[in-house]
């Protein structure tokens, strides 16, 4: 794992009207109290910056150190924040509405003048846009323009009360393409690019390095006739200068981006490509999901940011950390959809084959849903639910013992810290803080551990898991005996020549 990055975008108006529990509500009752009172619960971008989550999402506190400090979250307020982290950023709302112009391919985004002249002054300034970008943007519209795209079901861009563009959509009367959709995920692809930069030159890779990209979100793109033939991948990698990479897209629900880490791997130490890209973007859809909750508790509605995550999978350098690819957990077909069987399944079973104790594994990492969000609205602490039932599984196996399990979730667990965006919490956000306390020497390892709810989709009532072990380089590698690949082409080609020879005499 050469490195990983993580973006947070800010997203108040783009909860307001995209997310879903918020569009089914206006659709219902757009008069009702909780409408009325969500603006008055919204955060400003100062706060969601110095939220500690947020910070920790962006590798600027490590994750257990949240257990530190004093909740309500949401109340901390720290004037010392930065936007910027180690990992990544936090970006505000109206650069997004910007960015999703830079990435629409097909001229659906219009964005007014005014606000134009505004937000290129900023973006000029951020060090992950350039000139072409800005060039992208245009120079906007009308606002008569943008109020008129709206009366043909445009998708609007708010900033408060103000209209500062809008989505339209991509085709007449293909429901797979209304500007709704196109919104999310452009959305999506925006959100991906933007991490997916950071990743970049947080790494160091030359662009033209990577070879494949493979990307994990929940969104889906195409037409009617194929209304998930995707390829975000390829879209998001166009936007970050990747000319010679190809790459594909995993679905499978919370669980994606973990597949998509083993894929990686496994196309990495196959020998097929050097350097991977696993990526995802953000999910307006879930922007506001548990906001009704939020709101009736007097809390802000701290279901506000979209989220995105990449990392870099390359050739063992004997330094970094490595993916035991020996060491998979997997929820299979006849695994059992109780948790106990899932967690045996992709916890406790790779552990046995590779002959490793539950206690020999540093940390765990699970889903991991900030419990600010969740235990409000009912859904519990998501993260401490996982590593209980770990421990349960360690009292089972002789691990530990009974009165041991608060102890061992302390120490081998931590405070769930990501943004409930389905797939974004699912292990990875770990990812990055993990290995960089496998290389400063703090840990050894830690396990990865994604989960799906696949009946979502109503084709099946089956559960989804996969998990794998992330542990120290132990150093070089020997190179193998054997003719290298050079070699081969070296001896074909004088093979030929004198084959050749032979023929002319």
């Amino acid at each position: 794992v050469k490195a990983s990055a993580y973006a947070l975008v800010h997203a108040p108006n783009i909860l307001l009207e995209h997310g879903t529990t918020q569009s089914m509500e206006i659709a219902r009752n757009p008069e009702s109290e909780y409408l009325k009172k969500l603006p008055e619960h919204l955060r400003t971008f100062e706060q969601v910056v110095a939220y500690p989550p947020n910070q920790a999402y962006i590798g600027a506190l490590r994750p257990h150190e949240l257990a530190e400090i004093p909740q309500p979250w949401y109340e901390v307020a720290d004037e010392d924040a930065s936007r910027f982290g180690p990992y990544g950023e936090i970006m505000p709302e109206a650069e997004f509405f910007a960015l999703m112009k830079i990435v629409d391919s097909f001229d659906l985004v219009k964005l007014e003048k005014g606000f134009v002249s505004e937000i290129k002054e900023k973006l000029a300034e951020h060090p992950l846009i350039d000139e072409n970008d800005l060039a992208r943007i245009g120079d906007g519209v009308e606002l008569e323009a943008v109020e008129k795209m709206l009366t043909a079901n445009a998708a609007a861009m708010r900033l408060g009360d103000r209209l500062v563009g809008a989505v339209a959509r991509a085709h007449d009367t293909d429901l797979a393409l209304t500007a709704e959709v196109m919104y999310g995920n452009l959305a999506s692809k925006a959100s991906a690019t933007l991490v997916l930069r950071h990743l970049i030159k947080k790494s160091g890779i030359d662009p033209l390095d990577v070879d494949y990209i493979v990307e994990c979100s929940e969104e889906a793109a195409g037409d009617m006739n194929q209304r998930g033939g995707n390829n975000f991948a390829k879209a998001i990698a166009e936007m970050c200068g990747l000319k010679n990479a190809t790459g594909s897209d995993v679905r499978s629900f919370c669980s994606a981006p973990a597949h998509a880490m083993v894929y990686a791997s496994s196309l990495v130490k196959s020998g097929i490509f050097k350097n991977v890209i696993v990526v995802a973007g953000g999910s307006t859809a879930k922007l506001g999901m548990n906001g009704k909750d939020h709101v009736k508790k007097g809390m802000p509605v701290v279901e506000d940011m979209l989220g995105a995550f990449a990392a870099l999978i390359s050739e063992n350098d004997g330094v970094n950390p490595i993916i035991r690819t020996d060491v998979v957990g997997r929820h299979t077909v006849g695994s059992g959809a109780s948790p106990q069987a899932v967690m045996t399944a992709i916890v406790t079973d790779p552990l046995d084959r590779a002959g490793i104790s539950i206690k020999d594994v540093d940390y765990y990492a699970p889903e991991l849903q900030n419990a600010e969000i969740t235990v409000p609205a009912g859904a519990g602490n998501v993260a401490d639910a996982n590593f209980k039932m770990i421990a349960a599984l360690g009292v089972r196996r002789g691990d530990l013992a009974r009165d041991e399990i608060p102890a061992f979730v302390a120490e081998h667990g931590m405070p769930g810290y990501a943004p409930t965006q389905g797939h974004i919490p699912s292990g990875v956000p770990f990812l990055g803080a993990g290995c960089d306390m496998i290389r400063d020497g703090t840990i050894k390892n830690f396990m990865l551990i994604g989960k799906g709810s696949l009946f979502l989709g109503r084709l099946t009532n089956l559960f989804d898991g996969i998990s794998f072990l992330v542990e120290k380089n132990p150093g070089p590698v020997a190179k193998e005996d054997g003719v290298s690949a050079d070699e081969v082409r070296r001896l074909i080609a004088e093979a030929m020549r004198d084959l050749a020879e032979t023929l002319v005499k």
